[in-house]
């Protein structure tokens, strides 16, 4: 069991952030300084390290680590249909919509180990708009996205799954996507055909495409304010006019640039796109 350290402290975390972002250009300064000290803190513990010098030491200086660093700071907890609710309101309130496009682009981001972007594509399928959509599924996190790729996740995780999938309103055999083998379950070529995996950096990247849904859910209740407005902008410069941006539940474009510009769809996370900033 984890037991809390306090090997670093505000001052340390901020040296150590700002070199991170120099030396590899990974920039986590406006990340949620609490939630990165409590990480670290525990990296410190697993890894076992004694003093934030040994730490910075070999982050800046083993880029193999460097990796593995990353991934304790970027939050990846997620898991197929979850907020069945919300995959709900997709299906029902937004679905329709995107089927009057004759082209459907989507950018999930922040996409972790890929749960999200393999439920809408089972969305998109059973909608009858899968073969002339495009998921673009980006995360800053190069490991986790191999790991969405591949599309292999463990089978004790599909029951779980199943329940989320049949409370968003799925009617199919559920393990019809899927094979099992041993205690993994790989699910489908098909559903990763109309997939795009890619690296993205919601601080320093720019627009990349302009989309008609953008789903960015649990990733922004990890930046400070000015951060989330700049993401905010990101996203309002890739959505099509009439567009659709969802985020996660405890997120809001509330009090942000976007506000005025924005209606909310139903009483999910969603908001429609009615006017440019």
């Amino acid at each position: 069991m984890f037991k809390e350290q306090h090997i670093i402290n505000d001052q340390d975390l901020e040296k150590l952030l700002e070199e991170v972002s120099i030396q590899y250009d990974y920039d986590f300064t406006q990340y949620s300084k609490a939630s990165i000290k409590r990480r670290l803190n525990r990296l410190c513990y697993l890894d076992k390290f004694s003093s934030f010098a040994e730490l910075r030491y070999r982050v800046l200086n083993d880029e193999n680590y460097l990796q593995h660093f990353v991934e304790e700071i970027t939050v990846n907890v997620t898991e197929m249909f979850r907020d069945p609710s919300f995959y709900q309101s997709l299906r029902e309130d937004i679905m329709p919509h995107l089927g009057t496009y004759p082209f459907i682009r989507i950018w999930v981001a922040g996409c972790s180990t890929g749960e999200e972007a393999y439920s809408l594509a089972i969305l998109l399928k059973e909608t009858n708009l899968y073969d002339r959509s495009l998921i673009y599924a980006t995360d800053i996190n190069p490991g986790v996205l191999e790991k969405a790729r591949k599309g292999i996740f463990p089978l004790s995780q599909m029951k779980q799954y199943s329940e989320n999938y049949i409370n968003s309103g799925g009617r199919a055999d559920f393990s019809q996507y899927y094979t099992a083998n041993y205690e993994v379950a790989k699910f489908s070529t098909d559903l990763r055909s109309k997939m795009i995996f890619s690296t993205h950096n919601l601080v320093s990247d720019s627009s990349f495409n302009e989309f008609q849904l953008i789903i960015c859910r649990n990733v922004l209740i990890y930046f400070e304010r000015e951060l989330q407005n700049r993401v905010f902008n990101l996203f309002d410069a890739s959505l099509d006019h009439l567009g659709f941006l969802a985020l996660g539940s405890k997120e809001t474009i509330k009090f942000s640039s976007l506000e005025q510009s924005y209606k909310q769809i139903g009483t999910e996370r969603i908001w429609r796109k009615i006017k440019s900033v």
